[in-house]
């Protein structure tokens, strides 16, 4: 009995704390062990591969409207689920739609006109940066001379270890072949220690002080709009500007680091006297200024980032990119500048956040509130033909049964979900949630947002299954009608929508 209570108290920390893929889903298989790496047995003859179809047929949307009985129906036996508590963000809209916030035939929306949206609003600091930074934009992490000209011959060099806000930069290299080899390639500290070392050594140096900076972010390290008990019990990281293995510990990926410049300054100091160069004293705060390069690290391509991030739902990057977006806008590499500078990138590529409320890049606060609009508008222009550069947050989106953190979901849904649905998870104590894009069953490519944020603390996994019925259903339904032709009209069509889609009220709005 203490196991099962043991588990099941687990199970809960894992839906409060948005860690379920950390938990469950982990990296990608291990090459050894993946089904693909097979060779298939004597005398079999495989087919020779051939290029797929487009993934999202775009312009398979052109000119269709939404049916929208057709959605109320198949929704309704879902979503009526009491776990779900009555109060459910829907909004389901063709991807090529000219408006992201028009209703009736084109895009159906129902419920709270706000909800808490958990790790959906990843797809909101993803867009952003992409559009803000450029998706082959790279972060370098950089040692730089910092000996003081004025002293003397018998002083002991200084370097310093800048950090540049590379979010995956690891203490060691990545073994070839490993699971977290394959996307993104990271940048590693003992790679750079060494070539620091090198550097050194070329120059007759054998002995210096180690000096970290951290300062290209501004602000509070840790979120005010998050929970107290957040860092101390290992949910996120405080975000900084340098880093290593996400601020995580070297003995324990689990456990967060307090100061994680601190941390890696520590650990690139062991690395350069392992490298041959003596350091001389403890690592301290400092600034590289203009210093001369020694040495430099970096990072994958932001695009290759951002589909990492939505795949596994990682708050810290996702939170350091945000800052950068903050830096890159309006100089200001704070969780406020961020937030700020997010709202404003989307407002340029058309997508208003008007009433609705930001206060961090990874969803992990429950003041956020974002509306159907919002989130249909952010999918929507990420698949635009005009923004390539977006493509990303929408090729990294989970696919359902298949990856990322919907790899173990709708075992219990409409078979036409799985392998079909592609959607951002959403998840918090309270919150279940996806948004992303489908194929109903006319292959007309949807956008859509299903986000319960009134679940029982008891209810998330019931909650999450209800939701996953929800979206599969919408895959297997005939929702959507070509242009000019009259909408086909159930035979038995709901003489109400569900209380649970009908609130239009401002009041229920959720602010936390």
């Amino acid at each position: 009995m203490l196991v099962l209570v043991v588990v099941a108290g687990a199970g809960l920390a894992v839906w409060r704390l948005d860690l379920v893929d950390r938990w469950v889903t982990g990296e990608s298989p291990d090459p050894s062990t993946d089904p693909a790496a097979v060779a298939p047995p004597p005398g079999l003859e495989v087919p020779s591969i051939t290029d797929p179809s487009p993934l999202l047929d775009v312009s398979a949307a052109d000119g269709a409207v939404v049916d929208t009985a057709a959605v109320a129906a198949a929704l309704t036996p879902w979503l009526a689920d009491p776990v779900l508590a009555g109060r459910i963000l829907v909004g389901v809209a063709p991807l090529d739609a000219d408006d992201a916030t028009t209703s009736g035939q084109q895009t159906y929306v129902a419920g709270p006109e706000r909800v808490t949206p958990a790790s959906t609003t990843k797809l909101l600091t993803s867009v952003a940066a992409l559009e803000a930074l450029g998706g082959d934009h790279t972060f370098t992490t950089s040692v730089v001379d910092g000996t003081d000209p004025a002293a003397g011959a018998d002083a002991p060099g200084r370097v310093v270890l800048v950090g540049g806000g590379d979010p995956y930069l690891a203490r060691e290299p990545v073994e070839a072949g490993s699971a977290a080899s394959r996307v993104p390639i990271r940048a590693d500290l003992r790679t750079l220690a060494t070539e620091t070392a090198a550097a050194l050594q070329a120059r007759g140096r054998t002995s210096v002080q180690v000096a970290y900076d951290a300062s290209l972010f501004t602000g509070p390290a840790v979120n005010p709009f998050w929970p107290a008990d957040y860092v101390p019990d290992d949910v996120v990281a405080p975000i900084t500007s340098l880093w290593v293995d996400r601020g995580r510990a070297a003995d324990d990926a689990d456990d967060v680091v307090a100061d994680p410049a601190a941390d890696a300054a520590a650990w690139f100091a062991g690395a350069l006297a392992e490298a041959g160069i003596q350091v001389v004293g403890e690592p301290t705060a400092g600034l590289g200024g203009n210093g001369e390069p020694l040495a430099t690290a970096e990072s994958a391509p932001l695009e290759n980032i951002v589909e990492r991030l939505i795949s596994v739902s990682d708050n810290e990057t996702t939170e350091v990119l945000a800052h950068h977006v903050g830096l890159a806008v309006a100089g200001d590499a704070s969780f406020e500048g961020g937030a700020a500078a997010t709202r404003e990138v989307l407002a340029g590529l058309g997508v208003d956040l008007g009433g609705d409320v930001l206060r961090d890049g990874s969803g992990l606060s429950r003041e956020n509130a974002l509306s159907a609009a919002t989130l249909l508008g952010v999918v929507e222009v990420a698949a635009a033909e005009e923004h390539p550069e977006l493509r990303p947050a929408l090729t990294g989106l989970p696919v359902a049964g298949f990856s990322g953190s919907l790899a173990g979901r709708f075992d219990t849904a409409d078979p036409a979900g799985l392998g079909d649905v592609r959607a951002k998870t959403g998840t918090l104590t309270g919150v279940q949630g996806l948004a992303g894009v489908l194929h109903d069953a006319t292959g007309t490519p949807l956008r859509f947002v299903l986000v319960a944020d009134a679940v029982g603390e008891a209810d998330g996994l019931d909650a999450r299954a209800a939701i996953d019925r929800a979206a599969a259903a919408l895959a297997a339904c005939v929702c959507s009608t070509p242009l000019g032709e009259p909408e086909p009209t159930p035979s038995d069509p709901p003489s109400d929508p569900p209380s649970a889609l009908a609130s239009t009220d401002p009041a229920d709005a959720a602010t936390g």
